[in-house]
């Protein structure tokens, strides 16, 4: 069994004879206690070619101290990290593995470097004896085991805020620091510093980081700003397949729109990205956005009845209606989480990803690619604009009922490809590509909250009949069902006055130059 925390720290750089300052008078800090020396054994695995190090995560066993085990560490922001712990064992435990899976794929873990710590532990503790944080001075011996044989030896301090401590704390605490001339580590973690000055040569930054700077130079043609827009969703993917895999909030949404907006790509610049190698992958693509879907549509739709029965007065509220609802809630999304894991544990899933990588590593370029931005890139956004317009203009010809509802979620799709059109393209083309975006995206949501009162009017017609059956009182579910009629009613209401801001001429001459 895993369990998580989230781990807010800072390092600074140590020598032997550093000696800490007077921790007591940092604001708040009321006494400090001397935990004593514990001595720390890990070691750090990694792929041969450290796919994890590159993306700044780190994998160790570690022995001694109080928290031995499995440590699987991803980045946050700057100092913050997400820390999956497991119990120690021989063989790294299924939970963590899972959690590499986009990363590693078939790659063997192998251990990389072993680290030797000795950690002299002070608690800073609060005016009531509450643990603010926890300041170590480390002396770290680290041992190369892949890669080459190198050693390396530091000191520095660690500074970890406690569990739901204020990190403005910190602030306090590196300030008394630097005041007695301790200053900022240059490396944002042990392991970072252990491969950098373990390493066999000179090297800073392991190969996969290295050669990324490289050979991604600043995009200059049209097929250089698309192919950045298209790493950039592929790293997306990736990146966060451990976080849907942890249930995070809003993980299996920016997954699912990573994958729309890549499928998107493809389509849009298909003038410049040839649509032999990319058609292949973009149905895969649609199929996993489809298999995200089941979990994400359900969470936005219960999160959408929940609020209605929280706005409806006591009174309405007749019979179990919030407990149905839970009920039938809970239901559908064990259901749909267990599909998503197992769509994440697929062979068919892995494939996709190799296939990514492979049209990173040889983009499929077309003769166009190598034109100007401004020429190729606001003919394809234009495109689905066009595209848009045409969707638009029958949805609003046809009378409010099942057909105009079927028209105006065509008309979604469409303004959702033109706005990720408009967004890929902002880098080259700037404000006006921004501009067109944000607008696309003002349609998008007006049809996107009338579909969803589409779905929600059926799952409301289950509910109403499961209620029915058991003998209970309809009325609630009927007048939310009517709640979700005015609302759709006032999306279609809403949509050519926004429509008329969208599709105006300068707009899309503005991108056009």
């Amino acid at each position: 069994m895993a369990d998580s925390k989230r781990e807010i720290e800072r390092k600074y750089e140590a020598t032997v004879d550093t000696r800490l300052p007077e921790l007591t008078r940092v604001a708040g800090v009321a006494a400090v206690d001397h935990r004593g020396v514990m001595e720390l054994d890990a070691v750090y695995y990694d792929t041969e070619d450290q796919r994890l190090a590159a993306d700044s995560l780190t994998l160790r066993r570690r022995t001694g101290g109080d928290d031995a085990g499995w440590h699987l560490k991803f980045p946050v922001a700057s100092g913050i990290r997400d820390e999956i712990r497991a119990p120690l064992s021989d063989t790294l435990p299924g939970s963590l593995a899972v959690l590499l899976r986009s990363r590693v794929r078939e790659a063997e873990l192998v251990p990389v470097v072993r680290l030797l710590s000795s950690r002299d532990v002070h608690h800073l503790l609060g005016p009531d004896g509450s643990l603010l944080a926890e300041l170590s001075v480390d002396e770290v011996r680290a041992v190369r085991l892949a890669g080459g044989s190198g050693t390396a030896a530091w000191t520095e301090i660690e500074v970890e805020l406690a569990d739901d401590g204020d990190p403005a704390f910190l602030d306090a605490v590196e300030h008394r620091l630097r005041k007695a001339g301790v200053k900022p580590s240059a490396s944002a973690s042990k392991l970072a510093r252990a491969l950098a000055e373990t390493a066999p040569e000179s090297k800073t930054a392991p190969k996969k980081q290295r050669t990324a700077k490289k050979t991604a130079p600043r995009p200059r043609t049209a097929g250089d700003h698309v192919m950045a827009y298209v790493r950039d969703q592929i790293t997306a993917v990736v990146a966060l397949d451990p976080a849907v895999r942890r249930d995070l909030p809003d993980s299996v949404h920016q997954m699912r729109v990573a994958t729309r907006r890549l499928r998107s790509a493809f389509r849009t610049y298909r003038k410049i990205l040839d649509r032999t190698v990319t058609d292949p992958v973009g149905d895969e693509l649609k199929w996993l956005a489809a298999e995200l879907g089941i979990d994400r549509d359900q969470e936005v739709l219960d999160e959408r009845l929940r609020a209605r029965i929280a706005d409806l007065p006591r009174t309405l509220v007749l019979g179990p209606v919030r407990s149905r609802h839970r009920i039938w809630s809970v239901a559908s999304r064990a259901g749909s989480r267990r599909r998503t894991v197992g769509v994440l544990d697929g062979k068919r899933y892995l494939a996709l990803l190799e296939s990514l990588d492979a049209l990173q590593a040889a983009p499929p370029l077309l003769p166009a690619a190598a034109h100007a931005p401004g020429d190729a890139l606001p003919r394809a956004v234009l495109r689905d604009y066009e595209r848009l317009a045409t969707r638009i203009g029958h949805a609003l010809e046809l009378r409010p009922g099942p057909d105009r509802d079927l028209a105006m979620h065509d008309a979604r799709k469409a303004a959702k490809r033109a706005r990720y059109a408009g967004e890929a393209a902002t880098d080259a083309l700037g404000r006006p590509a921004k501009k067109f975006a944000r607008r696309m995206k003002a349609v998008q949501t007006v049809l996107g909250d009338h579909q969803d009162s589409v779905v929600a009017r059926d799952a409301l017609r289950t509910l109403a009949a499961q209620a029915h059956a058991a003998g209970e009182t309809a009325f609630t579910w009927g007048l939310l069902y009517g709640h979700e009629e005015a609302a759709a009613a006032a999306r279609e209401e809403e949509l050519p006055e926004v429509w008329e801001r969208a599709s105006r001429p300068k707009l899309r001459a503005a991108l056009e130059g």
